[in-house]
């Protein structure tokens, strides 16, 4: 009977854990994501200035901000969902999808769709998360559906 509980407990705690909030990873230190995008690699930078974690599901975080390329700058909102985590004894991976929607403003608005990967490496005397990479490939597609560009994103 003491094992029987002893596993339920264990597997209840199993259950229960929940995934701890980084929503301050993508905020980078307040810093933007810096990119290209399109056939001709031109530069985009993606400003994250809120985040918050989801509180029915840990795994994924609403952000929002806005974006510049050119001289166009929208706002958007969207959302960054983990998918997959690997933690090694120094150096850590998590690996998702992300959807950010622009205000519809016209022709040069639209969606961003794709996948992030973030890598670290852990510092076990001090505790602290060191040489934070994130980085955004995926597309951005117009709303009326006649542009669809090819991006790529990261964290300074």
């Amino acid at each position: 009977m003491k094992k029987l509980l002893f596993l339920l407990i264990l597997i209840s705690n199993f259950a229960l854990a929940q995934m701890p909030n980084i929503a301050n990873v993508w905020i980078n230190n307040s810093k933007p994501y810096i990119g290209t995008i399109g056939n001709e690699n031109e530069t985009i930078k993606l400003q994250i200035e809120i985040s918050e974690q989801n509180r029915k599901n840990d795994q994924e975080y609403f952000v929002s901000g806005y974006t510049v390329v050119d001289k166009n700058r929208s706002k958007y909102e969207g959302k960054f969902t983990i998918t997959k985590y690997k933690d090694g004894k120094k150096r850590g991976v998590v690996y998702g999808d992300y959807e950010l929607a622009e205000e519809n403003k016209g022709k040069h608005s639209g969606i961003f769709k794709g996948k992030f990967i973030y890598t670290f490496n852990w510092n076990k005397r001090t505790e602290k998360i060191e040489n934070p990479f994130i980085e955004l490939i995926g597309n951005w597609k117009s709303y009326d559906g006649t542009l669809n560009f090819k991006t790529i994103l990261k964290n300074q």
